[in-house]
């Protein structure tokens, strides 16, 4: 497979990394051959080390949208915004909240991305894995999880129509809440029952700041990079976060963020 070199820094959401040589896959024949490889797609939920291997990215041959006539299908490198627009120019119901969100559809299938209670898997009907359509109930789905092992390369969404303008003001009002700072999102996930922004809040880390890696003053589950935040910074306050909430609730936080090292 041919490499392209990327530099983390500007190309994450996050703005943290270095240049890494990263593999482009180009065809579907590409991802049978692929083993240990970790897709970065547009790397807006990750913290990458400057140390990581086995990185790959799918070729613009694989951002698209196609018409049928049950349902829409989408190439794994349409970002979201693109999928969005389709969706509501064409009064397609079912992915309101990705206006909110960013990334590429491979990412979002992958972690089963959504807000609140809608989310990836509600709308899909199957996914496209290293070549091989697999109908949606063949994976767990579970919130912030697909379950999915292997390269995503596609997926289609059922074809319904009835955009919902009433989830989408919704959205947008929650997105409000966001920080603008560069950011990989939310940093943990929701423990059930609660929320960890407030278990962080709990803990006075809303705000706090390690080096230029900071949880936001305007949402503390926001891992935000104020100027110059060092991957070392990040991960110390990720594990400072995880401290903090365990020792004073006994809840241990899981990452939505993904680490590679």
């Amino acid at each position: 497979m041919l490499t392209k070199l990327i530099n983390f820094a500007t190309y994450s959401s996050l703005k943290i990394g270095a240049p890494i040589d990263t593999y482009l896959i180009q065809t579907p024949q590409d991802s049978l051959h692929a083993s240990n490889i970790r897709i970065i797609g547009r790397a807006n939920n990750m913290l990458i080390s400057p140390e990581a291997k086995n990185l790959a990215l799918l070729d613009k041959s694989f951002s698209y949208i196609k018409e049928e006539e049950k349902y829409i299908e989408v190439g794994a490198a349409t970002n979201a915004n693109g999928i969005f627009r389709y969706f509501k120019t064409h009064n397609l119901a079912g992915v309101e909240f990705l206006q909110a969100l960013p990334g590429s559809l491979g990412g979002l299938v992958k972690m089963n991305a959504g807000m609140k209670e809608h989310e990836m898997a509600q709308s899909l009907h199957s996914i496209n894995v290293n070549g091989i359509w697999h109908n949606i109930h063949s994976f767990p789905m579970a919130y912030r999880n697909s379950g999915i092992e292997g390269i995503i390369l596609a997926a289609r969404f059922h074809k319904t129509y009835g955009f919902n303008h009433k989830l989408l003001a919704q959205c947008n009002a929650m997105r409000a809440s966001h920080p603008k700072e560069p950011s990989c999102g939310s940093c943990f996930k929701n423990p059930q029952g609660d929320f960890a922004g407030r278990l962080l809040e709990s803990v006075g880390l809303k705000g706090y700041s390690i080096g230029d890696a900071a949880f936001s003053q305007k949402h503390a589950n926001f891992l935000i990079n104020k100027g110059k935040a060092s991957f070392e910074d990040a991960i110390s306050l990720i594990e400072l976060g995880k401290k903090r909430v365990f020792e004073a609730s006994g809840i241990m936080l899981e990452c939505e963020v993904q680490i590679l090292y």
